[in-house]
């Protein structure tokens, strides 16, 4: 039964809105029909009439009249559904993400998305992963860190730093390290072509040790250019060999050289005594990241080691120095683009003892 019809009054400003409406090519075709319905209803027609012209049922058009005439053009809007109700909700992420501040399982390294779901018991575990997706948690990376507890932390980092960034004029701004006990493996290599055509390089698991060498070096800043040896060992006498050859390479200039902590970098008041155009700088405890001739040993480790094979240790230590002067020759300084360094504890650090 179609209920009684509600007169319907338009305001001047109702019906321009309307009839703009009805002219719009843009207007979605069920505003279209509400808009017409309004109008010819604001005209005197009857309901049965409005329907047929519109081609809609006529208790369509009586459910638009009365809501025109009970609450005006907000009346043509759609009411908002309820809808299905979620089966998790932020209740939910809010347990996952306190359970991630547990630790995993008894003997387990992780927490896994299977594990997860399995300790909440009540969440499937795709929701679970979903979840992780959405809030960039990635269970398997891991970072590590460095945390320097030096109390001269800022001063000795501003100082190496300062050197990076302004060198001192007519000086020359060397890092120095070593990097010990490179092995010189004999390993079997070749190619392995595959099924689908594509040909691998490999190398088998199996090898044999022909020594050990350590690699002094230093880094020129301003240039990139590096300067290299070879030692059995990296004792005190051995680098302050190294450091006699870098001081003969850049006679009568004045040399400030980066060094980490290590024991043998110090207490050579005697050597600095008798070289006084050196200056030793040291980076702080913890941190010989900032030392550029670590990015340098990186380089090498990737450019030249990873990979290769050798039957001897000559091998090796010519194999190195073939690509210390193929890297000279087109060295580029390194540059530093950190605006800042400063100690800074990692929250949350945790550090059990058994």
């Amino acid at each position: 039964m179609i209920p009684e019809a509600r007169e319907v009054h338009l305001s001047r400003r109702d019906r321009k809105v309307l009839e703009a409406c009805c002219r719009s090519p843009v207007t979605l075709q069920r505003d279209l029909k509400r808009a017409r319905i309004v109008l010819l209803a604001a005209d005197g027609r009857s309901t049965r009439s409005i329907a047929k012209e519109v081609g809609v049922q006529p208790r369509i058009v009586s459910l638009w009249r009365h809501r025109y005439a009970d609450h005006g053009l907000e009346g043509l809007h759609d009411k908002p559904r309820p809808g299905k109700q979620p089966i998790y909700t932020k209740a939910t992420d809010k347990r996952i993400l306190k359970l991630l501040d547990k630790p995993p399982p008894q003997g387990f390294a992780r927490w896994t998305g299977p594990l997860l779901a399995e300790a909440l018991g009540d969440v499937d575990v795709q929701y679970v992963w979903r979840f992780l997706r959405s809030h960039k948690i990635d269970l398997a990376a891991r970072k590590s860190w460095c945390e320097s507890n030096d109390p001269n932390f800022t001063a000795k980092a501003a100082d190496v730093v300062g050197l990076y960034v302004a060198p001192p004029a007519k000086a020359i701004v060397l890092c120095v390290d070593e990097k010990p006990s490179i092995q010189a493996l004999e390993r079997a290599q070749g190619y392995l072509k595959l099924p689908n055509g594509r040909a691998l390089t490999g190398q088998s698991h199996d090898y044999k040790r022909h020594g050990t060498t350590t690699l002094f070096a230093a880094l020129e800043v301003a240039t990139g250019k590096i300067i290299a040896t070879h030692s059995k060992r990296r004792r005190r006498v051995e680098f302050l060999d190294f450091m006699n050859g870098v001081t003969a390479a850049f006679p009568n200039r004045k040399l400030h050289v980066i060094l980490d902590n290590l024991n043998t970098h110090k207490k050579n008041e005697h050597w600095l005594k008798a070289h006084p155009n050196v200056q030793f700088h040291f980076t702080p405890t913890s941190a010989s990241w900032l030392n550029q001739v670590e990015v340098w040993f990186s380089i090498l480790q990737g450019q030249s080691l990873s990979g290769t094979s050798f039957t001897s240790l000559k091998q090796l230590q010519e194999h190195i120095d073939a690509y210390v002067n193929a890297y000279n020759d087109k060295a580029e300084p390194f540059v530093w683009t950190k605006k800042k360094v400063r100690q800074r504890p990692f929250k949350g650090r945790r550090i059990t003892q058994l």
